[in-house]
């Protein structure tokens, strides 16, 4: 193998690993819930090759209100999953869709899409 072909070969190695991280594992924003007039933790997430804000802070115990708006047709993201308490929604484009339930527990929940590529953390304190 000549140096040139080395040098190419660690390239395409290092990009296959940025972009596996920056799908996976790349924070993409971090807030605290807004609290409603109802007592209800409001926040609005846009979906556009991620979830933005992808980490949600929020007091356990409250009532939560996301309101998910997806802004692209990928196929991905038509769907969010929150397993740990049993809610799912589809994300038709541009419309807004909201999911609300209490995490009675402090800790850390994981969402998705389908795919499992667009991932998020909500953060109940």
């Amino acid at each position: 193998m000549t140096t040139a072909q080395i040098i190419v070969t660690l390239g395409g190695i290092a990009l296959g690993f940025f972009i596996a991280w920056f799908f996976w594992f790349a924070p993409k924003g971090q807030t605290r819930a807004a609290m409603s007039a109802t007592g209800a933790q409001e926040v609005a997430i846009t979906v556009k090759g991620g979830y933005t804000p992808d980490v949600i802070v929020v007091k356990s115990g409250r009532p939560v209100r996301l309101t998910f708006t997806r802004q692209e047709s990928s196929a991905c993201s038509e769907e969010v999953l929150f397993p740990d308490f049993n809610k799912s929604s589809l994300l038709p484009e541009g419309q807004p869709v909201t999911l609300e339930f209490t995490p009675e527990k402090p800790g850390e929940y994981g969402f998705q899409c389908k795919m499992g590529m667009l991932r998020g953390k909500l953060i109940a304190e």
